[in-house]
């Protein structure tokens, strides 16, 4: 079988998207994604779908991009690549619910390449949750490790511990949420491994409205109130912090001359930010802050 040239990987991408929008519209049952083309002067472009008017999710967006052209000398310097041109495209998706009881959630899968033959793969899906249940982490990282067991049994072990890495707010010295996982410049030395990474990515693809669709029918029927909200606000900030501090994803589309409205896409609607916030003893709150940690085995901790 032979290796997928950049534009079907383009085009397969596309029609992920297209697959993940529409489970994500059936599943929440009332809001529609509503698309809006852009082009990138430099070269490429995309197609970003906003949710909007939904019954379980808030705010939530599903972009696709192709774009090329010369890379940035932000890019090769942060890589350590020699000149040449580049060509990037993927899927990114974040998803923030009504409910302070279903966990945000984001996905990538991309492809990047350069004209002097160097490309890799990268990725990941991760959770977020207001309120941490043990059970709920443990069911998301079950799914996401069978996923990863179908075509390498090291990947969920190596990817977990680098998500734990990198979804990790330094300065507040916390975890984003419960991880996942999350690769980068995985690449192939022949033909056969190239089709494997790249049927991997689509896995993770699968898996994303699969899984989400779990919590948005389990968890969008717990009752909350007033203080909940306030929570899930306080938990927004956090989110936001990470997003414009530390994602790469979010500076590689800014270091290239990407949209910002489509790379800004996963700011929740609102947020908050309680100043010495302190939960009370005892309380999902406190437990919530408490793992918040790097290294938990939540395959282990929910038995």
């Amino acid at each position: 079988m032979s290796r997928k040239s950049k534009e079907e990987i383009a085009q397969i991408y596309q029609n992920m998207q297209d697959y993940i929008c529409g489970e994500l519209e059936r599943q929440d049952g009332q809001g529609k994604f509503h698309e809006d083309l852009w082009h990138r002067e430099e070269g490429g472009g995309g197609r970003t779908r906003i949710f909007k008017e939904g019954k379980v999710i808030e705010k939530g967006g599903v972009a696709f991009s192709a774009v090329h052209g010369p890379t940035p000398k932000k890019i090769l310097q942060k890589l350590n690549l020699e000149q040449a041109n580049f060509f990037a495209t993927g899927v990114s998706i974040v998803l923030h619910p009504k409910s302070p009881m279903v966990p945000i959630i984001h996905m990538n899968i991309r492809y990047f390449e350069m004209d002097n033959g160097t490309h890799w793969f990268g990725g990941g899906i991760d959770l977020t949750p207001h309120y941490i249940v043990a059970e709920d982490a443990a069911y998301f990282h079950q799914e996401v490790k069978k996923t990863c067991d179908r075509f390498d049994t090291s990947y969920y072990p190596r990817f977990k511990a680098w998500a734990d890495e990198y979804f990790y707010l330094k300065h507040r010295n916390e975890t984003r949420g419960v991880g996942g996982i999350f690769y980068d410049r995985l690449s192939a030395h022949d033909d056969s491994s190239f089709a494997q990474i790249l049927a991997f990515s689509l896995a993770l693809g699968k898996l994303f409205p699969a899984v989400y669709g779990y919590f948005m029918k389990r968890n969008a029927q717990i009752p909350f109130g007033e203080k909940e909200q306030q929570w899930q606000n306080y938990r927004r900030g956090r989110y936001v912090e990470f997003n414009l501090v530390w994602d790469a994803g979010t500076k590689f589309g800014l270091d290239t001359n990407g949209r910002t409205e489509s790379i800004l896409m996963s700011m929740p609607p609102q947020a908050n930010w309680t100043y010495m916030f302190q939960p009370e003893p005892g309380s999902p709150e406190e437990f919530t802050l408490n793992h918040l940690k790097k290294g938990i085995d939540w395959l282990e901790i929910s038995r």
